[in-house]
């Protein structure tokens, strides 16, 4: 299957198209809405299945030099991506040190759907990978905030890291939800998993529709309001650097030796932009930074080219580096 096939059949998948019903209810201005609580209820409950089917995938195959391997390998990709975005947002935009630091911390850390749509595309493809996975999921979430906080003290804004942030930072709900699932799911087991298989099993992908429906929105919303923002600089940048940090997984997949669909997948990682933890994370450690930059560019740019073109891209590339 060649990359315009993958890329077709990405598009016209169910996840991909109901993000695209919501885009466009949005940029319409239906008044088509999600509640709230609906969509919390329903991010939590896709960490938690993420999280749980994670840790049965590691009580299944147990620790091994690999697995800690990974671990580190995306904890430094998490700390390092966003060095590179700050140095591409200076030099691309008239961003201020401080929006800089703010949008490179989006692109160390992760988004968990991003992530989840990959292993989608994968299961389609009929091709394996490591549930351990959402463990190195799990671990990049928080370098890249420490990364960008850096960077913010080394340019005399914003503030030190305290323990108010640090318990922001190590405590965010999104954080603590997948790694306490991924821990159950370490601890009991198939057998675990056997006992709840119906509800986190087979009404996932419907859930995951819905969701990403209700991304949709909150993204097209987001075009919409803050069409200012958007500079030909930030717009390149939005899909540059996923391409750069796919590239980076790609190189630490190969490296560990990973398969096709695990490599595929720790190029998703380095690729995606956080939407959930670290807006959550600026809030409280940079106030001042322009929050209609970072959430626009994160949901409204690298967000839906991840998932329209940029998993095709990633799968294409990691079978020719895999030779899988």
């Amino acid at each position: 299957m060649d990359l315009i096939d993958l890329a077709i059949g990405n598009l016209t998948s169910p996840i991909i198209l109901s993000f695209a019903l919501g885009l466009f209810a949005a940029l319409a201005r239906s008044d088509l809405s999600v509640p709230e609580a609906v969509a919390k209820g329903m991010s939590i409950y896709l960490l938690f299945a993420i999280g749980f089917k994670g840790g049965v995938a590691v009580n299944e195959a147990g620790f091994s030099a690999t697995l800690v391997g990974a671990l580190v390998a995306g904890g430094v990709l998490s700390a390092a991506l966003p060095f590179v975005a700050y140095l591409m947002l200076r030099a691309m935009t008239k961003l201020s040190a401080l929006d800089a630091a703010a949008v490179a911390a989006h692109y160390g850390s992760i988004s968990i759907v991003t992530f989840v749509a990959g292993t989608s595309v994968l299961d389609s493809a009929g091709l394996a990978y490591d549930g351990w996975m959402v463990a190195v999921a799990a671990v990049m979430e928080a370098p890249a905030i420490l990364s960008a906080l850096w960077l913010v003290a080394r340019s005399g804004a914003g503030r030190s890291v305290d323990g108010d942030l640090w318990r922001e930072i190590l405590l965010n709900g999104s954080i603590v939800l997948l790694i306490g699932s991924f821990v159950i799911g370490w601890i009991t087991g198939t057998d675990g998993l056997t006992r709840i298989a119906s509800f986190i099993v087979s009404p996932f992908q419907g859930v995951l529709c819905l969701f990403l429906l209700d991304m949709g929105l909150v993204a097209g919303r987001g075009l919409r309001n803050s069409r200012d923002v958007l500079r030909p600089g930030l717009l390149a940048f939005g899909i540059l650097m996923p391409l750069i940090g796919a590239m980076a997984g790609g190189v630490a997949g190969v490296a560990l030796g990973l398969g096709t669909g695990s490599t595929m997948l720790f190029m998703v990682l380095g690729a995606s932009a956080s939407y959930i933890a670290v807006p959550a994370a600026m809030r409280v450690a940079l106030p001042e930074a322009n929050p209609s930059i970072y959430l626009t560019m994160s949901l409204g740019v690298t967000f839906p080219f991840n998932l329209t073109l940029g998993l095709a891209i990633y799968l294409s590339v990691a079978r020719l580096i895999t030779g899988g």
